[in-house]
């Protein structure tokens, strides 16, 4: 009897994480009016604590190719309670700023993505779990793959 009611537990157990495991999205809500969810799936990796993602928010905009801008404004890491699981919020994009070196008045202005300032928000790779980002409307969101080389390298001395 006992046994029977262990492998029972067991298989609930089991069933029961497997259909969390398979449908993350239930415990991340949906999108506040005028903002936007961006649901990023990372590929299996062997050892993935060689690997880190980088978030890049940031917006496409129609300006001179010589100066470098950014938009101001922060990636918030927010825990949902109850789930343990993390997701990353944009309230709101700043104003941009950006180097001022004159440019020919008449060279033409061209589509460039501008990106929040500051350094690269770098988060753990983890692909059980989806990387989900909620972003003002108008606002898009890319991502770049880090990887760590599997070896380490000795300092010289000096």
């Amino acid at each position: 009897m006992r046994v029977a009611l262990a492998v029972t537990a067991k298989f609930f157990i089991f069933i029961v994480c497997t259909v969390y495991a398979g449908d993350n999205m239930k415990a991340f809500p949906p999108p506040d009016k005028g903002q936007i969810r961006y649901v990023i799936h990372l590929a299996e990796r062997d050892d993935e604590s060689n690997y880190q993602v980088e978030l890049i928010v940031g917006q496409t905009v129609k300006i001179d190719e010589s100066n470098q801008y950014f938009f101001g404004g922060q990636i918030k890491k927010e825990n949902l309670v109850g789930w343990g699981f993390t997701r990353f919020v944009v309230s709101e994009l700043g104003p941009m700023a950006g180097t001022r070196m004159a440019v020919d008045p008449n060279a033409p202005k061209v589509d460039r993505f501008i990106r929040l300032g500051g350094e690269p928000f770098l988060i753990r790779y983890n692909s059980r779990l989806p990387v989900v980002v909620y972003v003002p409307e108008g606002v898009d969101v890319r991502y770049r793959i880090w990887r760590a080389e599997p070896a380490s390298k000795e300092a010289d001395e000096g």
